[in-house]
């Protein structure tokens, strides 16, 4: 699961692209012009950026060349319909990591992205596995003790983030910045339900809730503790 933002103005595409990356169990915000792109660039954090040549306000080239001298560092994929080698040129100029040319397939898309997220700055491995739990992002699949364990989406997605770092304290706030998109009805009781249906299918048999493998912080958030 990678949090990616796109920025395209074609509401089409943009909506092609949204349902294909869900079921791809990303999750997807979509800006669609270049000042709304950046006001979320400014305020959330993403795996990955995907942009448009083409935007209102201000052009995907102008938008990536922003982000970079702002010293962000996170993959850029351009989407555009300029196939000249000049203008290509422009585009890995401006800061882009890759280029991909209208109309697309589906599948290409998948594939650059999963380059992208492999690239030594965004490493997102595909197997994770903390104490007998093991999550494999590639397969979708949970077990523990080496009993396959079945999961909603949303539940999944917030135990992989929590793998990807164990031992670290995370906010409600952060949790569902990075888990949830920022235009969903995500609540802290969204959260506050998932961590208790993580914790009913994988804590071990009888463990109080104090010794659960998800350690709730009082007043700061949560931790996945390392056995």
């Amino acid at each position: 699961m990678a949090k990616i933002l796109l920025v395209e103005d074609d509401t089409g595409l943009a909506s092609v692209v949204e349902q294909w990356l869900k079921d791809e169990h990303h999750t997807i915000e979509i800006a669609y012009d270049g000042a709304s792109g950046w006001e979320k660039l400014e305020r959330c954090e993403f795996d990955l950026v995907i942009l448009d040549w083409n935007l209102p306000f201000t052009s995907g080239v102008e938008l990536c060349q922003r982000y970079r001298a702002r010293q962000g560092s996170v993959p850029v994929l351009m989407l555009t319909g300029r196939n000249s080698i000049s203008e290509k040129e422009e585009g890995f100029d401006s800061g882009a990591d890759d280029y991909l040319t209208k109309p697309f397939d589906m599948k290409e898309l998948s594939a650059r992205i999963r380059a992208l997220l492999r690239r030594p700055h965004a490493v997102l491995s595909q197997q994770l596995q903390v104490g007998d739990i093991v999550l494999d992002t590639t397969k979708y699949r949970v077990t523990k003790g080496g009993k396959e364990v079945h999961l909603v989406p949303k539940d999944f997605a917030v135990l992989e983030y929590l793998m990807r770092h164990p031992d670290q304290v995370f906010s409600s706030d952060t949790l569902l910045e990075r888990i949830w998109s920022s235009e969903s009805e995500a609540t802290g009781e969204a959260l506050r339900t998932s961590i208790k249906r993580l914790r009913q299918k994988l804590d071990d048999e009888n463990v109080e809730i104090e010794q659960s493998f998800i350690e709730n912080i009082p007043r700061i958030g949560y931790r996945l503790r390392k056995p």
